[in-house]
C-alpha cells in the first residue's frame, strides 16, 4: 500500500506555483469583459476575486476595479449584481484602489437611473464601499432620499447601505439617527420594515451622547412595541450597542436578566440567554455578584431544560474568568461570599448528574472551576468534582452522538485542569479512565487516550503505573482498517510512549510492532513513528521509518523517510552513554555524525522549490555543529593528559602577565571552544526568531538547545578561563519553571546539576586540573544522554505565514539600476501583502510589520571633489500596522556619493505580545547615483577657469623672466 505523507510537512507550504503574470491575467479577463456575449462577461467578472487573491497589489487591483466600474455603469442589472458580489467578496482589497474618485464616479452615475432595481444595486454597491468613502455627502444624500422611496427593493437596499455607512461614519450616524427613529415610530412604516430599521441603531456608538440618545430611543421602542419579534430585535440591538459603546454594559446585563426572569415567552428568554453569553465572553469583569446570583436563581427555578442549558452555558463561561473570583473574594483577596453563595455550588452539583449530557458537562465545568478557584474548606467539593467527572465519563463513553462526544471532551478538559490544580486527586481519575477505556466505543477512546497522555505528561509517576493496563488494551485492539480504529492505534501508542518515555522495554516494542503488522496502514505507522521521535524513543522510530521506505510512491518521500531513519539511528547511539566514558563518548559522537551527514544529504534531496524544508535543514545542521563542538571539547579536555603544560609554562606566564599561560596550550583551545559554543547559541537564537509559525513546544526545544550551548560556554569560563569573575546567578534555573514535557524536565535537571558541580568545583580548586576537565566531559555526556526530541514543527506545519514585498520605483529589468541624481532624494515606496495558510493566527498573530531599509556603496564613481555627507542615513526603520493583510510605507533615501549602491529592504513581524520575529523576506534593488547636470556644468566651468588662471600665471611668470 502506497504511503502518502504529503500532509504533515507539505501542506500549507508555498505559493510558488508557476502562473502567468498579473498583466497577462488581467488582459485575459479584460477580453472576457469586452465580449459581446453576456455569459462570457459574467464569467470574466466572477473570476476577479481569484485574481485579487493571486496578485493582491494596488496597481492591478486599481485597474481591475476601474474595469468593473465601467461594466457596472454600462451593463445590465445582472452584470451589476455580479460586480456587487465581487465587490463584497473582495472587501479587504477596496482600500488598495488608488483612483477612488473615478471609481465612485462611474458607480454613482447609475443612482440617477429610472430603474429602481438599478438604483437598489447601486445603493448596495455604495454600502459595500463604505469603508473607503465613509464621508461622501452625495452618497449620504442618496441613501436618505432612497429611504423615502415607494419601492420596497430600493428601501431595503437603502437600509443595507445606511447600516454600513453608520458603522463607518460618525457624521452619517449622527444625521440618520433621528430619521431612523421617525420611520420606526411612524404609523405608515410597515412592521417588517421596522424590524429591518432597528438593527441600524446598534452602530450609533461613535460618541457617548449619540449612544445615550439611541439607548433612550430603544427603551421607548421596547415599551411601545411589546410583540415578540420587536422585543427580540430591540433587545439584541440594545446588547450590540452596549457591547460597542462599553458604558452601559451593567445596565444591559440587568435588563436582560429582568427579561429572563419576568418575561414568560420562551423566545425572549432564549434571546436574553444568548446575549448574556455574548457579554460574558466579551466583558466578564463587569459582572457583579448580584448578576451571577440572579442567573443562578433563574437556572434553579427554570422548569425547561433548554433554558437551564442556556443559563448554565453563561455560568460556565463566567466560571473560567475573573468573575468567579469576584464572586467569592473581594479586592483584598479575602473570602466574602454573598449570603446565597451556595446557590452556585448547589446548581452545579444538581446539574452534574442530569440526564442531558450538555447540561451535565456545563455543571461539571462550573464545579471544576469552583474547586480550582477556592482555597479553603474544599474537601467535599473535590470529592464531588471527581464523582461528577466519573459519572459524566460513564454516561457519555457509551454513546456515539455528537452531543455526547462534545460533553466527553469537556469532561476531559476539566480532568486535566483539575489534575494540574489538585494533583492529589489524579489517582482515582486515572483509574476510572483506564476502566472506561476497556468498555467505551472507539470514538470515545481516542479523546480518552489524549486525556491520559496530557495527565501523564504533567504527572510522570502516574504514567509508569498505567503502562501495564495500556499494553493489555493495545493487544486487544482489533485489526480493523477503519479510520477510527487506525486513529485509536496512534492515540494508544502515544500514551504508551509518554508513560514509558525514559526506557522503552523490548516487550513493549514487540507488542507495538506486532500489532502494527497485523492491521495498520502506512499512514498510521508513520504517525506512530513520528510520535516516537517526539518522545525520544529513537530506537522504535528508526525501525518504523526503515519499514516504511519501500511503501512510498515518491522519490521525495523516500528521501524524507530515509533522513528520519538516519537521524533516529544517530540519536539512538547517544542515549546509552556513561558519565565517565569520554573515549566511548567520542566514538559514539563520531558514529552519530556519520548518520547525521547521511541524513542531511537525504533531507536536502527531499526538499522541493515549494517546500524547501528550511527549518528542518537548519535544525539538523545546528545539531551536527553542536555534536562536533562537543567532540572537540572532549578532545581538548583529554589533551591535558596527552599534552601537559611544559616545564617553562610558569616562566612564560610570569613574563606575559597572564596566569593562565601556566596551563599550557589547553587555555587557547578552551577559548576557541567557548567562542564556538557562544556562536552556536547565537545561531539557535536566530533560528528561534525566524520560526514565527512554530508551535510553543518546538520553540521551547530550540530554546533548550541554545541554553545547552550557553551552559557549556559558561562552564568553560567559570572553571578555566575566568573563575574569579564568573557569576552563577543569571545562569541558575529558577525553581518555579514549569516543565511541560519529560524532555524539558530532564534537560532542566541536567542544567541544575551541572551548574551545582561547576560552582562547587570552581570555589575549591584553581584551574586547570583533571577535576576541571572531568567536570566538563561529564557535563557534555549528561547533555548527550538526554534523548533529543524532534518536535511537531519538524514534521508538520499547523500555521503558515509569508510576506510578499513590492518596491517602487522598480527597474525595467532586474539587472538594470535605477538612476538617481546625487542632489535629489529617492522616494522608495514599500508595499507588502501577508499571506496565510489554512489556519491563520493559529499560534500567534501579526500585530505590525517592521521594515528595515539599508544602503551600501558597491563601487565609487569618478569623483575628484569633496561632497558634504550631511543628512545621510545608511539604515532606516519603520513599523507599519497591516490592515486587511496589506501594508504600505515610504522611505526617503539620498545617495550623495557617486557610484553604484545596493538598497536592501528586510521585513520582520511583531506579534501581539510585542515580540519581533525575523521572518523576512529580504529584497534588494540597485541604485546608480549620478551627478546632476547643473552641478556638473558648474564644476566644469570652475575647472576651466582654474586652468585658464594657471596658464595666464605661467605666461606672466615667463614674461617676468625676460
Amino acid at each position: 500500500m502506497a504511503l502518502t505523507i504529503a500532509r504533515p510537512f507539505l501542506s500549507d507550504g508555498g505559493y510558488g506555483e508557476q502562473e502567468m503574470d498579473a498583466n497577462s491575467a488581467l488582459m485575459e479577463l479584460d477580453k472576457g469583459l469586452r465580449s459581446g456575449k453576456l455569459g462570457e462577461q459574467c464569467e470574466a467578472v466572477v473570476r476577479f476575486p481569484r485574481l485579487f487573491q493571486k496578485y493582491p497589489f494596488p496597481i492591478l487591483i486599481n485597474s481591475a476595479f476601474l474595469k468593473l466600474a465601467d461594466i457596472f455603469r454600462v451593463g445590465n442589472n445582472f452584470l451589476r449584481l455580479c460586480v456587487l458580489k465581487v465587490t463584497q467578496q473582495s472587501e479587504k482589497h477596496l482600500e488598495k484602489i488608488l483612483n477612488v474618485d473615478e471609481f465612485v464616479k462611474r458607480v454613482f452615475s447609475v443612482i440617477h437611473s429610472n430603474d429602481p432595481v438599478a438604483r437598489a444595486i447601486t445603493l448596495r454597491m455604495l454600502g459595500s464601499m463604505a469603508s473607503i468613502i465613509p464621508d461622501r455627502k452625495n452618497a449620504h444624500h442618496s441613501i436618505r432620499q432612497s429611504l423615502d422611496s415607494h419601492d420596497n427593493i430600493e428601501v431595503e437596499a437603502a437600509i443595507f447601505a445606511a447600516a454600513h455607512f453608520s458603522a463607518q461614519s460618525k457624521d452619517f450616524a449622527t444625521g440618520i439617527c433621528n430619521k431612523i427613529g421617525e420611520m420606526i415610530e411612524g404609523l405608515a412604516t410597515p412592521v417588517d420594515l421596522k424590524l429591518k430599521l432597528i438593527p441600524i441603531l446598534q452602530y450609533m456608538h461613535h460618541d457617548a451622547t449619540l449612544a445615550s440618545s439611541t439607548r433612550v430611543l430603544l427603551q421607548q421602542l421596547v415599551a411601545l412595541y411589546p410583540s415578540t419579534k420587536m422585543v427580540i430585535v430591540t433587545l439584541h440591538t440594545f446588547t450590540q450597542l452596549a457591547a460597542s459603546s462599553l458604558v452601559d454594559i451593567p445596565k444591559q446585563i440587568q435588563l436582560l436578566l429582568q427579561y429572563l426572569k419576568e418575561d414568560p415567552r420562551k423566545a425572549v428568554k432564549r434571546l436574553s440567554v444568548q446575549d448574556l453569553k455574548m457579554l460574558a465572553n466579551k466583558t466578564p469583569h463587569m459582572w457583579s455578584r448580584d448578576n451571577i446570583q440572579s442567573l443562578c436563581e433563574c437556572a434553579l427555578q427554570s422548569p425547561y431544560d433548554s433554558l437551564k442549558l442556556g443559563t448554565l452555558s453563561v455560568l460556565s463561561t463566567l466560571s473560567g474568568t475573573i468573575a468567579l473570583k469576584q464572586y467569592y473574594y473581594n479586592s483584598q483577596g479575602t473570602s466574602t461570599a454573598p449570603a446565597h453563595s451556595d446557590d452556585l455550588i448547589k446548581l452545579a452539583q444538581e446539574c452534574c448528574y442530569h440526564s442531558n449530557c450538555a447540561i451535565a458537562a456545563h455543571g461539571v465545568t462550573v464545579l471544576t472551576n469552583i474547586t480550582s478557584c477556592l482555597e479553603k474548606d474544599i474537601l467535599a467539593l473535590e470529592q464531588d468534582a471527581v464523582f461528577a467527572l466519573e459519572s459524566l465519563l460513564v454516561l457519555c463513553s457509551q454513546e456515539s452522538s455528537v452531543g455526547a462526544q462534545n460533553a466527553l471532551k469537556t469532561a476531559f478538559t476539566c480532568m486535566v485542569k483539575l489534575m494540574c490544580s489538585r494533583p492529589h486527586l489524579s489517582q482515582p481519575v486515572v483509574e476510572s479512565l483506564l476502566t472506561q477505556l476497556h468498555n467505551a466505543q472507539d470514538i470515545a477512546r481516542i479523546p480518552m487516550c489524549h486525556c491520559l497522555a496530557a495527565i501523564a505528561v504533567q504527572l510522570p509517576v502516574l504514567g509508569e503505573g498505567m503502562l501495564g493496563e495500556l499494553m493489555e488494551l493495545y493487544k486487544m485492539i482489533g485489526s480493523s482498517s477503519t479510520d477510527k480504529q487506525q486513529e485509536l492505534m496512534v492515540a494508544l501508542a502515544t500514551v504508551i510512549f509518554v508513560a514509558n518515555q525514559k526506557t522503552m522495554s523490548a516487550d513493549v516494542k514487540s507488542v507495538i510492532k506486532q500489532q502494527l503488522e497485523n492491521g495498520a496502514n502506512g499512514w498510521t505507522v508513520y504517525k506512530i513513528a513520528r510520535q516516537a521521535s517526539r518522545m525520544g524513543n529513537h530506537n522504535m522510530a528508526g525501525e518504523l521509518y526503515h519499514g516504511l521506505l519501500t511503501q512510498v510512491a515518491s522519490e521525495h518521500f523516500y528521501f524524507w523517510l530515509n533522513s528520519l531513519k538516519e537521524f533516529s539511528k544517530a540519536e539512538e547511539g547517544l542515549t546509552g552513554l556513561q558519565d565517565s566514558e569520554s573515549s566511548v563518548a567520542l566514538a559514539r559522537i563520531a558514529e552519530a555524525l556519520k548518520h547525521y551527514q547521511r541524513g542531511i544529504a537525504s533531507l536536502t534531496a527531499a526538499s522541493t522549490p515549494t517546500n524547501p524544508l528550511t527549518f528542518q535543514c537548519e535544525f539538523v545542521k545546528l545539531r551536527i555543529d553542536m555534536l562536533q563542538a562537543f567532540s572537540q571539547l572532549i578532545c581538548t579536555c583529554n589533551s591535558l593528559k596527552t599534552s601537559p603544560p611544559p616545564a617553562i609554562a610558569t616562566a612564560i606566564a610570569m613574563a606575559s602577565g597572564n596566569d593562565l599561560q601556566r596551563c599550557g596550550r589547553i587555555t587557547n583551545q578552551m577559548k576557541i571552544s567557548m567562542e564556538e559554543f557562544r556562536s552556536l547559541a547565537t545561531r539557535y537564537h536566530d533560528m528561534y526568531q525566524s520560526s514565527f509559525d512554530a508551535d510553543s513546544a518546538t520553540l521551547r526545544n530550540v530554546e533548550l538547545q541554545q541554553q545547552s550551548c550557553l551552559l557549556i560556554s559558561h562552564s568553560i569560563e567559570a572553571l578555566i578561563l575566568d573563575p574569579d569573575s564568573a557569576s552563577f546567578q543569571e545562569y541558575g534555573c529558577s525553581g518555579n519553571v514549569h516543565a511541560e514535557s519529560e524532555y524539558e524536565r530532564s534537560m532542566l535537571s541536567v542544567f541544575t546539576r551541572v551548574l551545582e558541580d561547576v560552582e562547587s568545583l570552581s570555589r575549591k580548586y584553581p584551574p586547570v586540573s583533571y577535576l576541571h576537565t572531568m567536570c566538563l566531559c561529564g557535563a557534555v555526556i549528561s547533555l548527550l544522554k538526554v534523548p533529543l526530541s524532534f518536535q511537531r514543527y519538524f514534521f508538520q506545519k499547523l500555521q503558515s505565514t509569508s510576506i510578499k514585498l513590492a518596491l517602487s520605483p522598480s527597474p525595467r529589468t532586474p539587472t538594470e539600476p535605477i538612476i538617481v541624481q546625487n542632489n535629489q532624494q529617492l522616494a522608495l515606496k514599500v508595499e507588502g501583502v501577508i499571506q496565510h495558510g489554512s489556519k491563520p493566527g493559529f499560534f500567534r498573530k501579526i500585530q505590525a510589520v517592521c521594515l528595515n531599509v539599508s544602503s551600501s556603496l558597491q563601487s565609487k564613481g569618478v569623483q575628484d571633489y569633496k561632497v558634504l555627507m550631511e543628512n545621510m542615513a545608511d539604515e532606516m526603520e519603520q513599523r507599519v500596522e497591516p490592515h486587511n493583510d496589506y501594508f504600505s510605507t515610504q522611505f526617503l533615501l539620498c545617495f550623495v556619493s557617486l557610484g553604484n549602491h545596493i538598497v536592501t529592504v528586510e521585513a520582520s513581524v511583531v506579534d501581539s505580545n510585542g515580540i519581533i520575529w525575523k521572518t523576512g523576506p529580504k529584497t534588494t534593488i540597485a541604485i546608480k547615483s549620478m551627478e546632476d547636470p547643473f552641478s556638473q556644468q558648474l564644476r566644469l566651468q570652475q575647472q576651466q577657469q582654474q586652468q585658464s588662471q594657471q596658464q595666464s600665471q605661467l605666461q606672466r611668470n615667463a614674461l617676468c623672466r625676460f
